[in-house]
């Protein structure tokens, strides 16, 4: 699903990760519980997700200090750690402002 964001502009949180072959039972249950927080928090508009060798996540935040309260979540910090020690080989987090977007849908 196409997240629906307001007007621009907004920000986007582009997380980008490579996983281990550990926990995925685990993980998709962390992941679930992540996604339904994050949509509690204050200036969160919406989020797409895709993983096929490479994971990608696209978070859309109103601001950036709603992605800072985000970033230091109680429960979402217990999950960044578990995601270095066990989830994750490798991954990249860019924070973006969005000045302009478009779209088409038939």
């Amino acid at each position: 699903m196409i997240a629906n964001t307001p007007k621009a502009p907004y920000y986007a949180v582009i997380f980008t990760s490579i996983r281990t072959d550990k926990g995925e039972k685990e993980y998709t249950k962390m992941a679930e519980l992540i996604l339904n927080l994050a949509k509690q928090q204050e200036g969160f508009l919406g989020e797409e997700s895709a993983r096929n060798t490479i994971g990608i996540t696209v978070s859309y935040w109103k601001n950036l200090e709603s992605i800072k309260a985000w970033k230091q979540h109680t429960d979402h910090k217990i999950a960044q750690q578990k995601g270095k020690q066990d989830w994750y080989k490798h991954y990249k987090t860019r924070i973006c402002k969005v000045e302009r977007d478009y779209e088409f849908e038939l």
